[in-house]
């Protein structure tokens, strides 16, 4: 999870979430180089006296200021597609979980068990034990299985929320009357935390969401307990 005065991105946790992290950083070297160029010209146009005041054409320089950044574009364009489809692939998931938004608090359905589905709501200030994190602990966590394709079916009850989990690139709108669907698979056990991304209403930033990857053993005990 985020720590105070972090610059950076959350360590990832998904493979997808490693691939947008290498995004980040092609892109962002991409800005630098850009940005440095521009501030060495700007610097050079002021220090440097003009030679050359009453040039009325340059063909080389013109055909290489509208070539280059076509291809800058291109080398953004071509990973983001591929990541983007990526994103999109569903293979033959292990597991399937429903996940609805409410105003305040997340239900979750495990579609594959007959009868196991609990809500999942903020645990209050006033009631949290040592250790744990104001504003992010909830009172049931979602319990999967790791290193498992696991299939998240979203959508809302009642006004439009945001299922969202930076660690493993997860953001799927919650949208009343239509049902999303996005993948997570997380290569490491481990607690993995989140909020509604979508201003909701009055209490938007009191309904977190937070993800417990475990072994397939320890998940199969946990699901035999809950029914």
């Amino acid at each position: 999870m985020a720590y105070p005065l972090q610059m950076g991105l959350q360590d990832a946790t998904s493979p997808i979430m490693e691939e947008l992290l290498h995004f980040h950083d092609h892109t962002l070297m991409i800005v630098f180089l850009i940005s440095s160029l521009v501030l060495y010209i700007i610097s050079l146009m002021l220090t440097t006296k003009l030679t050359h005041t009453s040039t009325m054409d340059a063909q080389a320089v013109e055909t290489i200021w509208t070539i280059l950044p076509a291809i800058i574009l291109i080398l953004i364009a071509l990973p983001s597609l591929r990541i983007l489809y990526m994103m999109d692939e569903i293979n033959n998931p292990s597991l399937t979980v429903k996940t609805m938004g409410h105003q305040w608090y997340w239900s979750y359905e495990y579609t594959d068990y007959e009868d196991l589905s609990f809500d999942s709501y903020m645990i209050p200030t006033q009631e949290l034990k040592p250790g744990e994190l104001r504003l992010l602990e909830v009172d049931n966590r979602v319990v999967l299985p790791m290193e498992m394709t696991i299939r998240m079916l979203i959508s809302s009850e009642d006004v439009l929320h945001s299922w969202a989990v930076p660690s493993l690139g997860l953001k799927t709108d919650a949208i009343p009357g239509r049902l999303n669907q996005t993948t997570l698979m997380a290569m490491r056990p481990g607690l993995y935390y989140g909020q509604c991304s979508e201003i909701c209403g009055s209490n938007h930033s009191f309904m977190p969401i937070v993800l417990e990857l475990v072994p397939l053993s320890y998940f199969e005990k946990w699901s035999a307990s809950m029914l």
